[in-house]
């Protein structure tokens, strides 16, 4: 066992050395969405993407067939091609990527370990081009992913298509619920008691509050927030929106909680579940849940 493992680690640097002396021929610089110089090669048709957010968007620009590896969480998004490789989102095999003679890796801000370790560094020291999509922090930041992949697969026109219609969509939005008087505060819970956590300022899940004319009801608080239950009893929100989808049944969860019965979104039933995926990946398909927001804090406007 330990000679196969001696022979699969001689091959893995034998296949650094390869690349490595591949790579040696002149390319382009671009700087990544994470500031990163990162010198490309040549063009880009094989691609392995990391995160579900870059592939949706690789597959909404018509270039999922330059797929071919994906992380494990990709594996649900509409459109892939069937039986690509998976790879691990935090720790991905080295050797199969290699093997795979990518032009180019597509990661995510998420992909470092908790201890800021890159998982590309020895890919990255072969030869093998990656950039980072950092994690957004607003729409304006997606369309500004969007923009950038586009002009990395070469589909910059799409890439443009693309981003004209999520505004024009978000404008129709905007505007059916400009007509509404009565503002409403949302709280929009993304992780179950008893460890809450939601988003504030900075972070594209309030911006989709304010798209769709509510009031976030911790929008003056940082990105990430882990509010206590008297916090959110105490701002009282009219509807709670959740995406979790690891219990059984979250929104009658959220209604057993001591003292929630207070809260006017729990006395009216303005509890409603939001799909999950849509509104955690910064991508072309936020339009979902969007939509669902909508739907759920002004239905009078969707009757």
């Amino acid at each position: 066992m330990i000679e196969r493992k001696n022979r699969r680690i001689l091959r893995l640097i034998f296949l650094i050395l390869l690349l490595s002396a591949c790579g040696a021929n002149k390319g382009r610089e671009i700087i990544d969405r994470s500031g990163r110089t990162v010198r490309i090669n040549g063009p880009i048709n094989r691609i392995v993407s990391t995160a579900p957010s870059n592939t949706e968007i690789i597959t909404d620009l018509g270039m999922a067939r330059k797929l071919v590896a994906i992380d494990r969480h990709s594996a649900n998004v509409a459109g892939i091609p069937g039986g690509l490789p998976q790879l691990d989102f935090f720790y991905p095999d080295a050797e199969v990527i290699i093997n795979l003679t990518p032009d180019i890796i597509i990661a995510s801000g998420h992909n470092p370990t908790g201890s800021g370790e890159d998982p590309f560094r020895l890919l990255r020291e072969a030869g093998i081009p990656v950039v980072y999509i950092s994690m957004s922090k607003s729409i304006d930041d997606i369309y500004e992913d969007i923009a950038f992949i586009a002009g990395l697969v070469q589909a910059r026109k799409k890439g443009a298509e693309v981003i004209d219609s999520m505004k024009a969509q978000i404008a129709e939005i905007s505007q059916k619920t400009a007509r509404i008087y009565t503002l409403k505060t949302v709280y929009f819970e993304i992780s179950a008691a008893p460890d809450m956590m939601t988003f504030g300022k900075g972070s594209y899940i309030n911006d989709m509050i304010s798209v769709i004319g509510a009031k976030n009801i911790f929008e003056n608080e940082n990105w990430l927030v882990m509010p206590g239950a008297e916090s959110i009893i105490e701002r009282n929100p009219d509807v709670i929106l959740t995406n979790v989808n690891y219990i059984d049944d979250p929104v009658g969860e959220i209604k057993s909680r001591p003292g929630f019965e207070h809260i006017n979104a729990v006395i009216n039933n303005r509890i409603y579940q939001i799909d999950t995926d849509s509104s955690v990946r910064p991508s072309t398909r936020i339009m979902l849940a969007l939509r669902q927001m909508s739907c759920a804090v002004f239905p009078e406007l969707y009757e």
